[in-house]
């Protein structure tokens, strides 16, 4: 990444420019000019900016941040946010442990309800995307039961076994699949030998999400998912016929592209199938050996890596099923050094604000390439489960400077905002408008670099500036009108300016 050249601004002009950072005597480049030609429209914006909620003890009412946590979902008033109880909690995530055996069943939701309780209360009045990813163990031949721990808060790597299902179970995968949505959505449901299972939930689910990263779980090949996909959702759709379905969740899209070229090809499927949606993931991920200085330049190249393959998959989707929307469900970043028990070493404080810079980034290109959501992942992480990945501080609840660029974005743009041609003059800033349904023009700033820049933007008077940076940290974006026409934006920070009325 090129780099302006430096020069030492009087203290005067730093306190005139400041707003975000503190108005102190330091080194930043010349001047950026950042333009929007306003009668230019590129396109129309599609795309919701939203989050997923990955289950884990931290989300249990027990957790000491749970309640903060759900309370920070409720208040973004987010659509389409992604639930997904997950394969390293066996008891949270699946129903049916054990197979069902001489007239018995096992099912059992009392550990897992709480948190579905809690997350449709958390995101009541708005669509979600549901997302049980885990299949029962036993209905996959491994060479004998697989056991998963006591104690249901223990992380627990071993329980997913096996890449070939049991014979004739794919009819028993959709089987369980339209039990456990009965059980949410009917008020129960009819277990293996017939009998009643009373739920007290009449919940809606907007969106079924089928499985999770099936290119690496179970080492699924896309044959047999596609037969997992169109049987799962003909089991779901008798049990509730309004609910949409999302497919693949694939987590290594560029590796994958045979996949979206055999999955979204209408003769590959059973007649009527729906192809409504597809899903995949990005996460930036630095090598151990990469020093936090150069974190920003490899995430950003990684970022642009991946806005790539999703030009790539648009091409494919566009010649094969048009309808066929897509949600980037899972956008982050994954440092080298968080999946043991605790933390290699601490995680500075300017990596939360880089991954939310690198989200805002790709939230606006995948707006021009016409994605439907873009989900951050994800609200809780911790030592042991992807600490890095966390939107909330997982000591306190409070939200960190990734989930507060989430609200920036949800709380400014939205499917429906017209795109606006805009330029920047120099790499590393990105700068990208947008005008509403509303009418009001907004631009949205991204610093990609560690360090401040004076940006000059022609605006009008009562101008409003939103932004979130190294100083807002947790607290929510601050706020302030702009005066003129030159502003000094902090290292990997993200802003918003709404402009006032337009220039005579």
């Amino acid at each position: 990444m090129q780099h302006a050249r430096y020069c030492r601004v009087p203290l005067w002009a730093a306190i005139a420019f400041s707003g975000l950072l503190p108005a102190t005597q330091v080194a930043i480049a010349a001047p950026v000019s950042v333009s929007a030609t306003w009668s230019k429209v590129i396109g129309t914006s599609p795309t919701t900016p939203t989050l997923q909620v990955v289950v884990n003890p931290m989300l249990r009412p027990q957790s000491p941040i749970s309640r903060r946590a759900f309370q920070a979902l409720h208040r973004l008033k987010a659509n389409f946010v992604r639930f997904v109880p997950w394969l390293p909690y066996p008891q949270l995530g699946v129903a049916e442990l054990k197979p069902p055996a001489k007239g018995r069943t096992f099912w059992n939701f009392h550990l897992i309800d709480p948190m579905v309780r809690d997350f449709m209360r958390a995101t009541a009045g708005h669509p979600v995307i549901m997302n049980f990813s885990t299949i029962p163990e036993w209905l996959y031949q491994t060479p004998k039961a697989v056991a998963w721990p006591a104690n249901p808060n223990q992380v627990f790597w071993g329980y997913e076994q096996g890449t070939m299902l049991r014979k004739h179970s794919v009819k028993k995968v959709a089987q369980y699949y339209a039990r456990l949505v009965s059980w949410y959505t009917r008020g129960g449901f009819r277990d293996e030998y017939g009998h009643w299972h009373a739920s007290p939930y009449h919940y809606h689910f907007a969106w079924w999400e089928v499985l999770n990263e099936v290119d690496f779980e179970h080492h699924t090949n896309v044959q047999t998912y596609t037969r997992l996909y169109d049987a799962i959702t003909s089991a779901i759709h008798k049990v509730s016929p309004h609910t949409r379905f999302v497919a693949m969740a694939l987590g290594a899209p560029g590796n994958d592209l045979p996949w979206f070229k055999y999955f979204l090809n209408p003769r590959n499927h059973a007649p009527g199938t729906p192809l409504q949606m597809i899903s995949y993931h990005f996460y930036a991920t630095p090598s151990a050996a990469d020093k936090p200085a150069d974190w920003p330049k490899i995430f950003f190249s990684q970022a642009k890596g991946f806005l790539g393959t999703v030009r790539k998959i648009q091409a494919i989707r566009r010649k094969l099923s048009p309808q066929t929307q897509t949600d980037t469900d899972e956008i982050g970043s994954i440092l080298p050094f968080d999946t043991a028990p605790k933390l290699a070493r601490p995680i500075p404080n300017m990596y939360w604000n880089l991954s939310g810079a690198m989200y805002a980034y790709l939230f606006a290109h995948l707006a021009r390439q016409g994605i439907q959501i873009a989900g951050e992942s994800q609200l809780i992480g911790y030592p042991s489960q992807f600490p890095s990945v966390s939107m909330v501080n997982w000591t306190t609840g409070v939200p960190n400077a990734r989930f507060r660029v989430l609200q920036l974005l949800h709380d400014n743009f939205g499917p429906g905002d017209k795109i606006i041609a805009t330029r920047a003059t120099a790499p590393g800033i990105f700068a990208q408008a947008f005008v509403t349904p509303a009418g009001l023009r907004k631009i949205l700033l991204v610093n990609e670099r560690n360090s401040p820049v004076v940006l000059n933007i022609p605006i009008a008077k009562a101008s409003m500036l939103q932004w979130v940076d190294q100083h807002t940290a947790e607290h929510p974006p601050a706020h302030r009108l702009l005066e003129h026409n030159h502003l000094r934006l902090g290292g990997l920070a993200v802003a918003v300016i709404t402009l006032g009325a337009k220039p005579q």
